[in-house]
C-alpha cells in the first residue's frame, strides 16, 4: 500500500541528485559561481541536497513492510550517486582555499559518504526481503 509513495519519493530525489549534479557541472565548467540553477553551493546543497538524502530513508521506513527490487534498487541508485557526488567533491576540493579559509574538506565530506552508505545498506535490505 505505501509502495507507490515510496516509489515516487525515491524517484523525486534521484532527479535531485541528477539536476545537482547538472548543476555543479555547470559551475565546474564554466568557472562561475553559479550553474543554471541562480544558487550559491550552500543553499544549492541544502535546496537539493539535503531532500536528496532523507526521502529515501523516508521511502525505505514508509514501505518497511512492502517487498519490491525495484524500490531497493532506486534507494541503492540514490545512496551510490551520493557517495559520487562526495568523492566528487573530495576530488575537486581546492587545498590551497580550503586551507586558507580553515575548512576541512574531508570532514565536510564524510557525513556524505556516511549517509550514501546507509541508503545503499537499505537498498540491499529491502532487495533481500523481497
Amino acid at each position: 500500500m505505501a509502495l507507490t509513495p515510496a516509489l515516487i519519493i525515491t524517484g523525486i530525489a534521484i532527479a535531485l541528485l541528477v539536476v545537482y549534479a547538472a548543476d555543479v557541472a555547470v559551475v565546474e565548467i564554466t568557472g562561475s559561481e553559479e550553474g543554471f540553477i541562480p544558487f550559491d553551493h550552500k543553499t544549492r546543497g541544502m535546496g537539493l541536497g539535503l531532500p536528496a538524502l532523507i526521502l529515501p530513508i523516508l521511502a525505505y521506513f514508509i514501505s518497511r513492510k512492502d517487498s519490491s527490487k525495484g524500490l531497493g534498487i532506486m534507494i541503492i541508485i540514490s545512496g551510490g550517486l551520493i557517495i559520487f557526488g562526495g568523492l566528487f567533491v573530495m576530488a575537486n576540493a581546492d587545498l590551497v582555499v580550503a586551507k586558507e579559509t580553515g575548512r576541512n574538506v574531508m570532514s565536510e565530506t564524510a557525513p556524505l559518504l556516511i549517509a550514501g552508505a546507509i541508503q545503499i545498506g537499505l537498498g540491499i535490505l529491502k532487495i533481500k526481503k523481497s
